[in-house]
């Protein structure tokens, strides 16, 4: 009835994802060789986490503790501590399972720093604002993209950390009581991020996670 509540990851009235469509593409390449031919650095990819909960065809583990180690496991391999990561690009898929589980594992991945970190679920919101190259706002439609999802997480951890900001979420209003992070209700933020990570956490408990560092 409402398009801007048919996507509300982490709120209390959450109640499923919506299908989009849409794709995500970045090149990777060797640093030496990327400066070597004078290409725009937008970020580097410094951490890679991935595990499998095989707990259940559809849910994961309910303490969060596959997808945690998944994210211990990218800031271990960047050699950075969890209060260093400014954003995590969170999975978010609006479900009661997924939303809560990945706020547990979440706490238990980064601690103290948890309360600090921003966390936002980009291509699942139903409506968003983000900067593009040219320094514009665009709004676009994507909701949940299923395989796709990665890539445009990635296309915007990138962007997030040349532009300084990272988008509300929009359409959730009142997160759930047990979700008790900082996922930008009600507006955007504007600050450097340095380090930006994002969660893929798919059916059957396979859980990969990214970590991108800005380019200095």
């Amino acid at each position: 009835e409402d398009p801007l509540r048919a996507s509300i990851p982490f709120d209390k009235d959450r109640n499923g994802f919506v299908m989009g469509e849409g794709a995500g593409i970045l090149v990777l390449e060797e640093l030496e060789h990327a400066k070597q031919r004078g290409a725009k650095i937008y970020a580097e990819v410094v951490g890679y986490g991935a595990t499998c909960d095989a707990y259940h065809i559809t849910s994961p583990l309910e303490d969060g503790s596959g997808a945690a180690r998944a994210m211990e496991l990218a800031m271990e391999e960047a050699g950075v501590k969890p209060e260093e990561v400014t954003y995590i690009n969170a999975h978010g898929t609006s479900t009661h399972h997924n939303d809560l589980f990945e706020t547990r594992a979440i706490r238990k991945a980064f601690g103290d720093a948890a309360d600090h970190v921003l966390v936002d679920p980009y291509d699942h919101t139903a409506e968003f604002d983000v900067k593009d190259i040219s320094d514009n706002k665009v709004i676009a439609m994507l909701c949940y993209l299923l395989g796709a999802a990665g890539g445009v997480e990635a296309v915007v951890c990138a962007k997030s950390i040349q532009d300084g900001f990272v988008h509300q979420t929009i359409g959730t209003k009142e997160a759930d009581a047990e979700c008790d992070l900082n996922y930008c209700i009600g507006a955007p933020v504007e600050t450097d991020v340095k380090l930006a990570m994002s969660n893929s956490l798919g059916f059957g408990g396979h859980n990969a996670v990214l970590l991108f560092q800005k380019y200095e």
